[in-house]
């Protein structure tokens, strides 16, 4: 949870991002920000409104979100462009293609090692997955 204490630190840099990728899902209000950093964070950190509010307030003179008339905010076009390509934040996860690949061939790893006996109540999810994989590599 340690990586945590560096978005706890100030809105300006790790809660700007979070609410900048949440409100790219949907646009939310104060309180669901909230409530989506909470879950993000396990519950180990829920933004107060002293952070959420003022950052919404910063966004949108930057011209990067809008308030919409039932109270929520989305992104417009130029808070878009700021957050494309961006992946949710997963705090010591992948977030690029070649990390991605990489955990992914851990993963593979750490199924061979479990043994086919304690992954056979998932052959079928895994059976999905593999011929998903397939579809992305066919040429």
């Amino acid at each position: 949870m340690w990586q945590f204490a560096n978005f706890a630190r100030g809105p300006q840099k790790g809660l700007r991002k979070l609410v900048l990728n949440s409100l790219g899902q949907s646009p939310k209000n104060g309180v669901e920000l909230m409530d989506d950093v909470e879950k993000l964070s396990m519950g180990f950190w829920r933004p107060s409104p002293g952070s959420i509010y003022p950052l919404l307030e910063s966004l949108s003179r930057e011209g990067l979100v809008t308030k919409l008339v039932d109270g929520r905010y989305e992104l417009t076009e130029k808070g878009k462009k700021e957050t494309d390509g961006q992946l949710w934040p997963r705090f010591g996860g992948p977030t690029t293609v070649d990390q991605m690949v990489s955990e992914m061939k851990n993963y593979i790893s750490y199924f061979e090692d479990l043994g086919k006996e304690k992954i056979a109540p998932y052959v079928a999810e895994l059976e999905d997955i593999r011929k998903r994989i397939g579809g992305l590599t066919v040429r």
